[in-house]
């Protein structure tokens, strides 16, 4: 993984990633959130899944949920949900191939490979 953003942001960390998700085959990125250490328990963990043609950021820059994420102490947790890169297929169509954000398995190529969301967090 390697990390691309770190700001302090309401006494804690506000950090952009990116990985290879091997289920995709391709690079994704992530934010997430870490509110100041509150104790020694783990922390709720809020998962957004942002809607279509948006990333990772859509949420991270427009919502301000951080102030009341830090206050809670909750990690906010903000997957990019449409596969990226030459090797996915596209379409002329915005809701459909690099900017899609469908939380499915598809089973037809050319879908198959990059809209396979639905296993990732088995795997």
């Amino acid at each position: 993984m390697e990390m691309l953003e770190e700001h302090r942001c309401f006494g804690g960390w506000q950090q952009r990633w990116r990985h290879h998700a091997a289920t995709l085959n391709c690079a994704m990125t992530f934010s997430i959130f870490l509110p100041p250490t509150q104790d020694n328990e783990p922390p709720p963990v809020l998962y957004w899944l942002s809607g279509l043609t948006c990333n990772d950021e859509n949420f991270t820059t427009k919502a301000g949920a951080q102030r009341i994420a830090a206050e809670l102490g909750i990690v906010l947790v903000m997957p990019d949900t449409s596969p990226r890169g030459e090797q996915v297929a596209n379409d002329s169509g915005y809701d459909l191939g690099y900017g899609a954000g469908f939380y499915l398995n598809a089973t037809q190529p050319p879908w198959a490979q990059p809209l396979s969301h639905v296993r990732l967090p088995a795997r």
